[in-house]
């Protein structure tokens, strides 16, 4: 993945800032005192705001973050190599902003907005600043709309709802990036024309990679270019190999993105991955201007810098356009922690959490989602009514699984009941496992689950569940599309939907027997 160079980046947000100061006739300039490690203390500047744009020698730009007395901090956008004590730097009057709009789907771009996949300029005039005051209360409706991600295991138990925020957390190498490809895949259905006559509005999607290789990049946006997600998604990408500032910035201006969609009367969903490399980021710039350190050596304003990006995200009402913006932020966990410093505050900014496990990740469990800790505060508003029905009996079953495996280690007799209860949990969560990369349609999803757990598959052997899953859905398909049709039309579980299913789940044991 290309790297843009300091010399691009200053050279951007010169051309942008140069119109504004003309206008403005800026005059208040203010003297480097000391620079390095990618800041500068300037004294003077007396009118400077926070978050405004500096203008450095040689074209280069800063960000004013610490106001003093008499001094203020910035950090600078590229390579401070050519500053010098004693240079002369100029107020804009102008705060950051980010390139937005329609143009930008199915590019990679800098959190300023520039390209950096190699494929030409980006036609677009639209601008939005990279900080914006979420909505008010009063602006927004309840969430009852359901983002599908594709997944069994997650639609069923924690539903994420437009304008939700869902938080995914886990260990290294749980799947936690993969939950959030897999979503950005599966919205693919609601761009056809299909969904539009079923209801179903286009999501586009915003994916922030934050502090990770450039070849992890790279291999992502290969993968969506791959399932064709790439047509309504952008990459916003500040690479480990970017400044700090350019890494602190991505997320604000990756919400910047979606908020334009949202503001527009759209529906956007926005991925932080993630804000663990985000918060490191932050430290680094906040220890380096010299601020106070607080816990481990975060700023004392972590949790309101995570918070105020996260609150953008809502489901605005008719009166205000109607569009939303759904923010999922992944974190990062030691050893399984969620009781750690930043994955705490992150879980109580959000309204709920997936949490991945490493055991049941290496036990062959993907997702790799406890079912006990995971949680959606949104819950059954953002299911359709067909998946709500079913998905309470799937709770209930994988709960009694887990006290019961737990209670049957210790014990070598069981009771019936507790024997029973024990093997449909075991074809439950087997039932829920799937490969990554093939997101389930929402109707197919339950027609799966409504088998696991109406005691049809109670009869097979585990190994051969998979085997049955893949016949019964092709059997569905190909001589039951009716009942598909009726879920996905309808979206709920009637009586005669009910007693047809049931008849054709018998007809296919039938078969496969």
């Amino acid at each position: 993945m290309p790297r843009t160079s300091a010399a691009e980046i200053s050279a951007l947000i010169k051309e942008r800032i140069k119109n504004y100061q003309k206008e403005l006739k800026l005059e208040e300039t203010g003297v480097v005192v000391e620079v390095g490690d990618g800041i500068a203390q300037i004294y003077g500047l007396e009118n400077c705001l926070a978050a405004e744009l500096l203008e450095f020698p040689h074209d280069i730009t800063g960000l004013a973050l610490n106001l003093a007395e008499d001094s203020v901090g910035a950090v600078i956008f590229g390579e401070d190599e050519q500053i010098k004590e004693g240079d002369t730097v100029k107020r804009t009057g102008r705060v950051l902003e980010t390139r937005v709009g329609e143009e930008l789907l199915g590019r990679v771009v800098s959190p300023l907005g520039e390209p950096k996949d190699g494929r030409g300029p980006i036609k677009t005039t639209k601008i939005r600043p990279v900080e914006f005051k979420a909505p008010g209360i009063i602006k927004r409706q309840p969430v009852d709309t359901p983002v599908q991600t594709g997944l069994k295991a997650i639609d069923a138990m924690t539903p994420i709802g437009r304008g939700q925020r869902e938080l995914i957390i886990g260990d290294r190498q749980t799947g936690k990036t993969a939950i959030a490809i897999d979503t950005i895949i599966n919205q693919k259905f609601t761009h056809t024309p299909e969904a539009a006559k079923l209801g179903y509005r286009p999501l586009y999607c915003i994916y922030v990679a934050i502090g990770q290789k450039s070849s992890t990049v790279a291999k992502t946006v290969e993968t969506l270019r791959k399932y064709g997600a790439m047509d309504y998604t952008i990459v916003v990408s500040a690479d480990a190999s970017e400044p700090a500032p350019l890494q602190w910035l991505a997320p604000y201006a990756g919400c910047a993105m979606g908020e334009y969609f949202m503001f527009a009367g759209k529906d956007a969903l926005v991925i932080y991955d993630d804000l663990s490399k985000h918060a490191i980021a932050y430290r680094e710039l906040a220890l380096l201007l010299r601020r106070p350190p607080g816990r481990e050596a975060y700023p004392g304003d972590i949790f309101y810098s995570h918070s105020r990006l996260l609150e953008r995200a809502a489901r605005m009402n008719k009166d205000n356009g109607g569009g939303s913006l759904t923010a999922l932020p992944v974190i990062e966990t030691k050893a399984g922690d969620v009781t750690a410093y930043i994955p705490t505050n992150v879980i109580s900014i959000t309204d709920g959490q997936i949490f991945l496990e490493s055991g049941l990740f290496n036990a062959g469990i993907r997702p790799a989602m406890n079912a006990g800790i995971s949680v959606s505060r949104v819950g059954g508003a953002a299911q359709i009514k067909a998946m709500s029905r079913v998905a309470g009996r799937l709770k209930l079953d994988i709960a009694q699984y887990n006290d019961l495996k737990a209670f049957a280690e210790f014990s070598s007799e069981l009771d019936e009941v507790s024997r029973a209860q024990l093997e449909r949990g075991k074809r439950v969560q087997e039932i829920l496992k799937q490969p990554q990369f093939e997101p389930m349609p929402v109707e197919e999803q339950v027609v799966v689950i409504f088998a696991a757990t109406n005691g049809f598959v109670d009869d097979l052997a585990v190994e051969r569940l998979h085997d049955f899953e893949r016949g019964y859905l092709d059997f569905m398909r190909s001589r039951k599309a009716n009942i598909l049709a009726t879920l996905r039309e309808k979206k709920v579980m009637d009586k005669e939907t009910d007693e047809s299913l049931r008849a054709a789940i018998k007809e296919f044991k039938e078969m496969f027997a």
